[in-house]
């Protein structure tokens, strides 16, 4: 006859039947009988307080409810018999009764779902939805966690607990390909979820399962991977110096030349940006368009102040603010292909892994500007040691096959063991 079990187990009682169906659920063999905990390395909160024993007394009051339900062994500590527990074996031998393992009712006293249903329900929800993601990231991240899911591995960052977490992770990636202009992360939030801080608490997901599903975004810190999903904290601007045309889709043409120092162009607008024509007396490459994208905004600032006292180099300019932006990059291609396209970075890892991606998302023929050996030699006394992290990633840059022409530079700095911040160039 079954013994009725009707407490409610206490929260040391609790933790101590979680520890146990935590390592029945990790066991790699079902042969394997003996699962045990002992007290002494559980950080329980109360079971050996020496000043209330209220707790101790529900709890060996409950295990030994257990005990007699033939779901748990006790083992007491030496001379404290019915006082202190030492161990603690989870009953795993088939019920006589129902023919199935006891654990089932540990699952049941904490109303716990077993792993093989949660695994089971997750991959049911993930099937259901995924014919709704086309063939690009999503669905190849989706796909990724099913397969970790038939492995046996984990379904992160989705979760076998929290459904709340994996529908609204799927609500989210349903809703973005409606994004086609940078949009702040409370208005994403209110339109999917009517809050504006949900999106906060599980961005950090999202961007794990971007990253899953586009292994480019891995190089990128996650504000620049939310910002390739068009999601921003607030709307963004690009600084624009120079003489720029931009033509919009409606025939309005606007004309940037007459803003000095520079200009703060909306960066959702680029969107409605039909041509881009630049017009400098760039006599440095003998052109009369050119434009130099600048890595840093302290060294663009710099740059155009110097261009208004040294008229002999004028170029017409734009921010990058580290990795190029979709914004930017939607900006940069509608530039006709005759006009020569710079860039300056830093020479580091991070500064050619921004050239990279431009030869790889904008054009190929996006040339380095100050980023070679010349300028690192003039500039050396300016330099700093390279990190042992920073000489792995350069060694990975010699494979890019976009880069072959700056190997030699790459090889420079790590012979020389150096790097160099454009704040450092004079």
């Amino acid at each position: 006859m079954m013994v009725e079990i009707s407490f409610v187990p206490s929260l040391d009682v609790s933790m101590v039947l979680n520890a146990l169906l935590d390592i029945f659920e990790r066991r790699k063999s079902p042969e394997t009988r003996v699962i045990k905990v002992y007290l002494a390395d559980l950080r329980l909160p109360s079971y050996f307080s020496q000043t209330d024993p209220l707790a101790r007394l529900t709890a060996n009051e409950q295990f030994i409810a257990l005990e007699k339900a033939t779901l748990l062994q006790l083992a007491w500590l030496p001379g404290e018999t019915g006082h202190l527990l030492e161990s603690i074996t989870l009953n795993t031998e088939p019920s006589p009764e129902h023919g199935r393992r006891d654990a089932t009712r540990i699952y049941q006293i904490l109303h716990r779902s077993a792993l093989t249903d949660q695994r089971s329900r997750l991959e049911s929800l993930l099937l259901a939805e995924k014919f709704r993601f086309a063939d690009d990231w999503r669905a190849r991240a989706i796909r990724h966690i099913l397969t970790n899911l038939r492995a046996g591995k984990s379904p992160a960052p989705f979760s076998l607990t929290d459904t709340g977490l994996d529908t609204d992770l799927l609500a989210v990636m349903e809703a973005l390909p409606a994004l086609q202009a940078e949009t702040p992360y409370r208005v994403f939030s209110v339109r999917v979820f009517n809050d504006s801080k949900r999106l906060e608490t599980i961005k950090n997901q999202l961007v794990s399962l971007a990253r899953l599903g586009n292994p480019e975004w891995k190089r990128l810190p996650a504000e620049d991977v939310l910002r390739e999903l068009n999601l921003v904290p607030n709307p963004t601007y690009l600084h624009l110096a120079g003489n720029w045309q931009l033509t919009l889709e409606s025939g309005e043409i606007l004309t940037l030349g007459s803003f000095t120092p520079s200009v703060g162009f909306p960066a959702a607008q680029t969107g409605q940006l039909q041509s881009v024509q630049v017009h400098a007396a760039c006599i440095e490459h003998g052109r009369d368009d050119a434009v130099l994208c600048i890595e840093n905004l302290t060294t663009f600032h710099e740059f155009i102040r110097l261009q208004s006292v040294q008229r002999n180099t004028q170029y017409a300019t734009i921010c990058t603010s580290g990795n190029p932006s979709p914004a930017l990059r939607r900006l940069l291609r509608l530039i006709p292909a005759s006009t020569p396209i710079y860039h300056w970075s830093d020479l580091d890892y991070g500064g050619l892994n921004i050239l990279s991606q431009f030869r790889r998302l904008v054009r190929p023929d996006v040339q380095p500007y100050r980023m070679d050996i010349a300028t690192l030699d003039a500039n050396y006394p300016r330099s700093r040691p390279l990190t042992i992290a920073d000489k792995a990633n350069l060694k990975k840059l010699l494979l890019r096959p976009e880069l072959r022409d700056l190997r030699p530079v790459i090889e420079h700095l790590l012979k020389r063991g150096v790097k160099l911040e454009q704040e450092g160039v004079e």
